[in-house]
């Protein structure tokens, strides 16, 4: 097993984990947040708030490791569908990185929140307010590439079979649902059925992938 193969595997384990680990101090990767809320929750507790996004920005980066390498691990195969993963995920990781400069704003916003009344409070909510619908329109972007760039290295499993051939299908169907979901649920917004589904399912298949460079893969 190459080290390129083993650090994928781990890196698709590391962006679960610091995924999960984020939201249980707050984060709340998408959906909407109630600008007034959020502000008072930070306000509370900012260094819970300042946790989360450490963790969402290790999961960000590990994003853009794990695209690099998958990159030098399989893109011998077909440089085409190598370079079309690199370009695509990277991008997702890249976006939401820099995302994450106005979501820290956030805790400037709750300091200032607390210590005003009136219109000028309303203000701070609709900034914030702001700041979160952008997050979620650029998260929404970023999994549309995200989407791409699985279905790439997905599909070059499929046909290189480099891993288990029934592998690469899963990642096929899964990207592809989990992509048209978002863009359905962009045109409908409440209609997120299909994108449930498909994130269920990325779920599933970066799990048993990760699990599979780890510690199975002998490429």
């Amino acid at each position: 097993m190459s080290i390129e193969i083993w650090l994928s595997g781990f890196f698709f384990y590391l962006i679960i984990i610091t995924n999960i680990a984020s939201s249980i101090f707050g984060y709340k990767t998408f959906g909407d947040v109630d600008s007034d809320t959020q502000l008072k929750k930070i306000n509370k507790n900012p260094t819970k708030f300042k946790i989360s996004i450490v963790l969402i920005l290790i999961e960000h980066f590990s994003i853009v490791s794990l695209a690099v390498t998958l990159f030098i691990a399989f893109s011998p195969y077909n440089i085409i569908l190598g370079i079309v993963w690199f370009i695509f995920r990277t991008g997702e990781g890249l976006i939401q990185i820099y995302d994450k400069k106005n979501y820290w704003g956030l805790l400037n916003i709750a300091k200032q929140y607390s210590d005003t009344r009136g219109a000028e409070k309303d203000a701070l909510i609709d900034l914030g307010r702001s700041i979160l619908k952008t997050k979620t329109s650029r998260f929404a972007f970023a999994q549309i590439l995200f989407s791409i760039g699985t279905l790439a290295y997905s599909i070059l499993f499929v046909i290189y079979g480099v891993i288990p051939i029934i592998f690469g299908w899963f990642g096929i169907v899964a990207s592809l649902l989990y992509g048209f979901g978002n863009v359905i649920n962009r045109i409908k917004p409440d209609f997120k059925v299909l994108w449930n589904i498909g994130g269920l399912l990325i779920f599933l298949f970066e799990i048993v992938l990760g699990g599979w460079l780890l510690f199975f893969s002998h490429i």
